[in-house]
């Protein structure tokens, strides 16, 4: 997926989420997080999409889930943590959550379980650039931008210039086959 593709499906996110946020009256209490690091830049541009569509761009906030996954066990004794920040009240909100790439939902559900931390919402809708497939719990986006079917193994990346990549690109690499 190049640039052009990407940017499309942006803005494909972006106006399907104002059509459900006007039509379910929660346009105005609407919120954006998006979860570090894959889903922050994407949230970023989702919320410039959403300003276009319904007049303002929604708050944002970012959210640093290392702590709240379940295999912190396995990831050695120091987990790498960046900032959690949501300058905004959770409560009440409609939240769009955002990543970069749907995979078995253990990133979704650890994000779910520090929103709640911090609020509870009136409800939210997950948002991600690619829904790869090869769920292990059961969470499903709201809106995908593409879905691809990719093997157990296979490594997706979503790499946008706001993160450092040269462009703006969706790569697929193969992983080991048994």
């Amino acid at each position: 997926m190049n640039a052009a593709e990407i940017e499309r499906l942006v803005r494909r996110i972006g106006k399907d989420v104002a059509e459900r946020a006007q039509g379910a009256g929660a346009g105005h209490d609407l919120a954006i997080v998006g979860i570090r690091r894959g889903g922050v830049h994407l949230a970023q541009r989702l919320r410039r999409e959403l300003g276009r569509t319904l007049g303002a761009e929604p708050p944002l906030g970012t959210l640093d889930i290392a702590l709240y996954r379940d295999d912190l066990a396995n990831q050695g004794a120091a987990p790498v943590i960046g900032p959690t920040d949501i300058p905004f009240p959770i409560q009440g909100k409609t939240i769009l959550l955002v990543d970069d790439v749907l995979y078995t939902g253990r990133t979704v559900r650890a994000a779910l379980d520090e929103i709640v931390d911090f609020g509870r919402p009136r409800r939210v809708w997950l948002a991600v650039l690619v829904d790869r497939g090869g769920r292990e719990l059961p969470i499903a986006a709201d809106f995908a931008g593409a879905r691809l079917e990719c093997a157990d193994g296979d490594d997706v990346q979503v790499q946008l210039v706001e993160g450092g990549a040269a462009e703006d690109a969706v790569i697929v690499k193969p992983g080991r086959r048994s």
